[in-house]
């Protein structure tokens, strides 16, 4: 079954990220993953969320361009060669992948002290990571080290 995937297409500055997350939050629009990529010039969020047509609606209403792709979500096992196992698949059908990114629930994280097991992870590049977690902890944002979510 196909998915509708909206990918919006940001000038690269600080803040346009949050406002398209934050546009979404202010519809009642729930994220259920995003990916980030970027160039010098513009970044392409692509976002999966439940009701599409209205987030695309609310996005264009707000002057942002979005883009409408099909995508398919595949159950990969969690384990050593899960993935490995849907790519074969996809090389012996000779089929490309442009792209693909991930989500996944850590329910182990419960065990840590915080109960975030109905939490997803997400995973941040940013040009100075240090600076970054400073300022998360700051505003006491957790910061999750390699312990937590491996284990």
């Amino acid at each position: 079954m196909r998915l509708k995937q909206l990918s919006l297409f940001l000038e690269n500055k600080p803040g346009n990220v949050r406002k398209a997350c934050r546009t979404l939050a202010e519809n009642g629009i729930n994220i259920e993953t995003m990916a980030l990529a970027d160039t010098e010039q513009f970044g392409i969020l692509r976002i999966l969320v439940k009701e599409w047509e209205r987030a695309k609606k609310v996005f264009e209403e707000n002057g942002v361009i979005v883009r409408i792709s099909d995508v398919i979500a595949l159950a990969v096992g969690h384990r050593p060669g899960g993935l490995a196992d849907i790519l074969d698949v996809l090389d012996d059908a000779n089929l490309n992948i442009e792209y693909m990114y991930g989500f996944s629930q850590r329910i182990g994280l419960a065990k840590q002290g915080r109960d975030i097991a109905d939490s997803a992870v997400i995973v941040f590049r940013f040009n100075d990571p240090d600076a970054a977690c400073d300022a998360l902890q700051k505003r006491d944002i957790r910061v999750l080290g390699s312990e937590e979510l491996f284990g």
